[in-house]
């Protein structure tokens, strides 16, 4: 019997998680933990798996949560926001001896899982975090083209652009806000340097990006861990991580509250209850809804971009990777990858101890395998892969390429 535990198991990515370890195949059980009975029962319901279980538990009751995932072969956390989440949630893993995965996308989060690498060891566990969307596919993209494509590596720059999911909760919108007062880790120069969005720094590093599916938009400077973890693994000059959330009237809408409540000096990091929050967080809720209608925004997008750039041999040359969706969100974007994750820690693909990001513990090509795996199982006659691949070489020629 192998089991895991899918915590946040009935949210947007959860659930996503959950209908993808249950199609898997490598758990005898794929137990569905969240706080809420009845959202737990319909997706029991709906999903319609032998192997399929539910549990109603708060994350934030250490002792419950620890007794919850006790005897889990993998614990898989998709429950956020991970800097108010992740630390607790990976401490009750370690306390419950059980391997762990994560799609935690908050560099302060990341810098106290880090912190807690010794305690796993001792615990005789892997924690892989960030094992999503971006961070996640983007780390491993670009370990695979350090890897196997370039000879050298001079930059790794990520893009990610999504929007018009159905619903964007208020967590969801509070933790934009929150990531809007970090500071902003970027590597450029072989340098961890810090910005902050707002600041003139911040500003100057943001750029106009072409994505498949969903076009051209501007990016900003966004804090998630890939910039802090992937120079230690590839030698490189730069790594920078941008995106944006669609339409672009409402992320300007956006930016412009969040920046009048910084000035006024009422919004605060530190106070994640004020009362001000709340009423930003509604205001935005409810002019999504009104620009979504005016811009005819139509189905949800989005769109990942990995460019990594470097030698081979003495010539110039650039890998661009996309992975994009139409019709598809965030959900499946960040879900899939981390119920991989989850999948070949079971299969024993992970073997070192401790926290790691996924290019620390996960080879990319046994992630690609097992996502040609997925897609086989998934789309019998179907549209084949959604990631594309750019080979650029020092005169500007193009060739798409396959894996």
């Amino acid at each position: 019997m192998a089991r895991v535990t899918v915590l946040g198991g009935c949210g947007a990515v959860g659930n996503i998680a959950v209908r993808t370890l249950a199609s898997l195949g490598d758990f005898s059980e794929v137990v569905a933990a969240d706080i809420d009975p009845k959202r737990l029962s319909h997706l029991v319901d709906s999903v319609r798996s032998e192997c399929l279980t539910s549990l109603t538990v708060d994350v934030l009751d250490e002792k419950k949560l620890t007794k919850a995932i006790e005897g889990s072969d993998v614990v898989l956390n998709c429950v956020g926001p991970f800097y108010k989440f992740g630390p607790a949630t990976l401490k009750a893993a370690i306390n419950a001896g059980v391997n762990y995965v994560d799609i935690c996308d908050d560099i302060d989060a990341t810098e106290l899982q880090l912190k807690m690498d010794a305690s796993a060891r001792r615990a005789g566990i892997s924690a892989c975090i960030g094992m999503g969307s971006s961070p996640g596919v983007t780390n491993l993209l670009a370990k695979f083209t350090a890897d196997h494509l370039l000879d050298s590596v001079e930059s790794i720059d990520l893009f990610h652009a999504h929007g018009g999911e159905p619903v964007e909760g208020a967590g969801v919108i509070g933790h934009r806000i929150h990531c809007m007062q970090l500071d902003i880790p970027v590597y450029l120069g072989g340098v961890l340097k810090k910005v902050r969005f707002f600041d003139k720094a911040g500003v100057a590093l943001q750029e106009d990006v072409d994505f498949r599916v969903v076009g051209t938009h501007r990016v900003y400077p966004y804090p998630h861990p890939e910039t802090l973890t992937l120079p230690k693994y590839i030698k490189c000059q730069r790594v920078t991580n941008k995106g944006t959330v669609l339409p672009d009237e409402y992320f300007q809408f956006t930016l412009d509250v969040v920046q009048k409540a910084l000035k006024s000096g009422k919004l605060s990091l530190k106070d994640e209850q004020s009362p001000v929050l709340s009423s930003l967080i509604s205001n935005i809720i409810q002019q999504r809804e009104r620009i979504l209608k005016e811009t005819k925004f139509g189905e949800q997008r989005g769109c990942v971009k990995i460019v990594v750039s470097g030698k081979e041999g003495t010539e110039h040359h650039s890998y661009v990777f996309s992975l994009a969706s139409q019709g598809q969100a965030m959900g499946e974007g960040t879900g899939i990858p981390a119920a991989f994750g989850a999948a070949l820690m079971q299969r024993g693909k992970v073997t070192s101890r401790g926290v790691l990001p996924p290019e620390g513990c996960i080879m990319p090509l046994d992630f690609l395998a097992i996502m040609q795996e997925y897609l086989k199982l998934e789309r019998v006659g179907g549209t084949g892969s959604p990631l594309t691949i750019e080979s650029i070489d020092a005169q500007g020629g193009i060739e798409a390429l396959t894996l």
